[in-house]
């Protein structure tokens, strides 16, 4: 557990988001729940962190950049947390950021339709069911949620 630890403890000083996605597994095997949030917690302020300096300097982030990816990833989660525990208005905002912060059209297009059924007070349930399409999601391999019912 302790070289577990160290990982994570320098992954975290070179700000290096995607090493800590790798080291998921093995923290949700060997850390207990507490370690578990705070490993998570850390994450998230890492790439919060990596969103402020990306729109201080107007960048925009790549999918094909491993650091992007983890940070969009990272920050899609957590607007998709937000939306499932009802927090509309912070997963609205989050949607419409990420959509703006991600050169990638498919991407961007993806986070629009997010956004839109967030700002039209869909319940979330509600949107994985009758919009998302998951299983063609699953498919593409993407992290996010990109296919959609008709």
């Amino acid at each position: 557990m302790e070289i577990l630890k160290q990982k994570i403890l320098m992954a975290h000083e070179n700000g290096d988001i995607a090493t800590l996605f790798t080291l998921e597994d093995e923290v949700e095997e060997k850390l207990d729940e507490k370690l578990q949030s705070a490993y998570y917690k850390n994450i998230l302020d890492l790439a919060m962190e990596k969103l402020t300096d990306a729109m201080e300097k107007e960048r925009k982030m790549t999918l094909d950049n491993v650091q992007d990816v983890a940070t969009i990833r990272a920050l899609y989660e957590y607007a998709l947390e937000h939306y499932s525990a009802g927090q509309l208005n912070d997963s609205v905002a989050l949607f419409e950021i990420l959509a703006g912060l991600c050169e990638d059209g498919n991407f961007s297009s993806s986070l629009q339709i997010h956004h839109k059924c967030v700002e039209a007070r869909m319940d979330f349930n509600d949107f994985i069911s009758d919009v998302a399409d998951l299983e063609a999601t699953q498919k593409s391999g993407t992290f996010y949620i990109s296919e959609f019912k008709a």
